[in-house]
């Protein structure tokens, strides 16, 4: 029997606090009618409640998590693992459809595939309205409250951002941030960032950027590096993830072993780099160390192959090694670990989407991001656990990570339904 986790408060919250975050105070005052005044009330008696339900005592967020993992299915385990864009949740209208609307094929994925996750990209993002009515009706429509993701690193690469309508603020690239601002100036660009999209209805953000760049013709991270001083570099990424985070917003370490000295481009095709374990040890790891020191709840693990450390070409992404005992056993991170899109020439063009799922997952990695068939995975990765490919053990460690930041981010509140 399906059982299913309310959102609860949290839907009103998102659509009531973005109304309110874009007013200036003059048009407040001048254009606010009395029965305005009532209704702020209301509202601000529905986020005082709402607020009551979000557990912060890290001893109840382990107790909630340890119950609900409990009492959730095999099925609705296997699909916290996944994070899908919309053209996959309906694939009626193609891979790069302009879904901007919610429709019942969406709604029959979530809950058929109990996906953890959804993520939005400038194509299905036109309006505020818009945006908070589609976040709205895909929440309501899912057995477990969605991780609603974005990537809203600032620069070139801000699908809400650099998006007139949304009215938020822009930011410079990243490499013009490293070479121009401070330290407060990016923990203030990681708060604004974080508290433009949370009133959005977004909780997940994929930012900040922690590779090193360090090759000039570097295709794919280009202005999206904070520089090439690793030091420097590990200091910006720390407060971007404080700044993104103090908003309740989970900040994502990318791109995990480091991608800043490649020259081929992941999407389009595999990339080997030649750095040796010395290098990602003295340069690379120091930006993504500071990120996981400062709390970051994701890391999302790239398709690039490091062969002089692993001795195959392997996607990063596939690689024990690289996610067990460099990510978790060197480096102590303990959140979820994500896979870069699935849907990159590096990984399409060797393996086929429940293939690459299931060795992912069966790597370590908890969420598998944006596979090119969402059924297929989902089907091929249970269809593992049953056989025990993948231990439940395993499963369940994942679930477990990823129930607990939904609860310390408040996508899941303490009034939820399967703890009943």
């Amino acid at each position: 029997m399906r059982k299913k986790i309310t959102v609860g408060l949290c839907l009103a919250f998102c659509l009531f606090g973005s109304a309110c975050s874009f007013e200036s105070t003059d048009n407040v005052v001048k254009n606010t009618p009395k029965p305005r005044a009532q209704a702020t009330t209301s509202i601000d008696a529905a986020n005082e409640q709402r607020k009551n339900q979000i557990v912060t005592d890290s001893t109840e967020i382990d107790a909630m998590a340890t119950t609900i993992v409990e009492k959730l299915t095999l099925e609705q385990k296997v699909g916290q693992l996944f994070i899908a864009n919309l053209e996959q949740l309906d694939q009626s209208e193609g891979e790069f459809a302009q879904q901007r609307e919610y429709n019942t094929n969406m709604g029959e994925t979530l809950r058929d595939y109990h996906i953890g996750g959804v993520i939005l990209f400038s194509r299905n993002i036109e309006s505020i309205n818009q945006t908070t009515g589609l976040i709205s009706s895909l929440q309501s429509n899912a057995d477990i409250p969605l991780f609603v993701s974005v990537d809203e690193e600032g620069g070139d690469v801000a699908r809400v951002g650099n998006n007139s309508n949304m009215r938020t603020t822009t930011f410079p690239p990243m490499e013009e941030v490293g070479k121009t601002k401070d330290e407060s100036y990016v923990y203030q660009m990681g708060a604004t960032i974080g508290r433009d999209i949370k009133s959005l209805g977004f909780n997940v953000d994929f930012a900040p950027v922690a590779d090193v760049k360090t090759n000039e013709y570097n295709k794919e991270i280009g202005n999206r590096s904070f520089g090439s001083d690793a030091k420097k570099v590990a200091k910006f990424v720390k407060q971007a993830v404080i700044g993104i985070q103090d908003q309740n917003v989970s900040a994502t370490l990318k791109h995990f072993p480091g991608h800043g000295s490649t020259t081929g481009d992941t999407h389009d095709t595999p990339v080997n780099v030649e750095d040796d374990l010395y290098t990602l040890r003295s340069r690379e790891f120091l930006p993504f160390q500071a990120g996981i020191d400062a709390g970051a709840d994701f890391v999302m693990v790239s398709h690039i192959s490091i062969s002089k450390v692993t001795e195959n070409t392997v996607p990063a992404s596939m690689s024990k090694l690289v996610i067990q005992n460099m990510l978790r056993e060197e480096l102590g991170f303990e959140g979820i670990v994500i896979t870069d899109a699935m849907d990159m020439g590096a990984i399409t063009k060797v393996y086929a989407p429940e293939k690459a799922a299931v060795k992912c997952i069966k790597a370590g990695v908890d969420i598998v991001l944006m596979s090119t068939d969402v059924r297929k995975s989902y089907e091929a990765v249970l269809k593992a656990v049953k056989d025990g490919t993948i231990s439940e053990e395993q499963l369940n460690a994942s679930v477990d990570r990823i129930i607990r930041v939904k609860i310390k981010r408040g996508i899941i509140l303490r009034n939820t339904d399967i703890l009943k």
